[in-house]
């Protein structure tokens, strides 16, 4: 886990120097204040991470996976913005600081969320390193996972304090977190030329992967600490939102962590390449204490 830790840094530091290139500064000083406030303020840097390992899976070259990596942070980024403004979540507290919008203000957390959602695509569009029809599909994969996470995100403020499904609930989170989750190791194979068949295979991980991450951030929301998450602690509880504690309860949702994590490895055996980083992320995710 160590060698993880290691390239999960690794991979960070190179995305944070893009990122360092991709956002201008801008004419207003405070606007672009806003959007680094909240782009520099830490986090593992999940998204790109997946990028570069599944990428590399393929034979993909860091260089030619940067701006993609980055542009799906920045993607990332604004929805947490926006996720935690006082029409949202309300949250005062993100990656152990304060919320863009109580740093700054609302309306500059909305626009900072919109600038960061225009740079990620400007970023991708402008990747000469990458072919034009890479480029065309990786916007398409973008695009569509971005619309998709603001449909989760929709579905699950809809949802608070009402009864649900667990089918709606998969639905809520397959959206709102596996999209993106799905739309990051899909880019990285695109970059790396993954044939159609390795492409279905790692589509099949990722889903199961973005479905894993949420389980577990469902689990963390009820015994991690606000300290250790970075973020207000019991939030879900209080908001009373859809979650797989409050539908099965502790000890099923880790059950359940556990067979997702079981699809998602298995998914890969389908690649006849060398996947040991990938399986590596989604023991990570299963394990994980943050």
């Amino acid at each position: 886990m160590s060698d993880l830790l290691q390239y999960m840094s690794e991979v960070s530091a190179d995305v944070d120097r893009t990122l360092e290139g991709l956002i201008p500064k801008g004419p207003s000083a405070k606007l672009y204040d806003a959007v680094r406030w909240s782009v520099f303020a830490g986090g593992k840097r999940f998204r790109p991470v997946l990028v570069y390992a599944t990428g590399e899976v393929f034979g993909a070259g860091r260089e030619s996976m940067a701006n993609t990596a980055s542009a799906l942070e920045m993607i990332h980024t604004y929805s947490l913005i926006h996720d935690d403004l006082p029409a949202m979540d309300d949250d005062d507290l993100r990656r152990g600081r304060a919320t863009c919008h109580v740093e700054f203000d609302e309306a500059t957390a909305i626009l900072a969320g919109d600038v960061l959602q225009s740079l990620a695509f400007e970023a991708v569009c402008g990747d000469l390193r990458l072919e034009a029809s890479v480029r065309i599909f990786v916007l398409a994969e973008i695009a569509e996972a971005a619309r998709r996470m603001v449909d989760g995100q929709h579905l699950d403020l809809d949802a608070e304090g009402l009864p649900t499904t667990i089918d709606a609930l998969e639905t809520i989170h397959r959206n709102k977190t596996g999209a993106m989750i799905r739309a990051s190791a899909r880019c990285g194979a695109m970059i790396g030329g993954a044939e159609a068949e390795e492409l279905e295979a790692v589509t099949k991980f990722a889903s199961s992967l973005g479905l894993l991450f949420q389980i577990t951030d469902d689990i963390l929301d009820v015994t991690a600490s606000t300290e250790d998450l970075g973020k207000t602690a019991g939030k879900d509880l209080t908001s009373e939102k859809a979650t797989y504690p409050s539908f099965y309860g502790l000890d099923r949702s880790r059950e359940l962590a556990s067979k997702v994590h079981a699809d998602a490895t298995s998914a890969l055996a389908q690649i006849p390449r060398d996947t040991s980083r990938l399986i590596e992320i989604a023991d990570f995710i299963l394990s994980r204490k943050s």
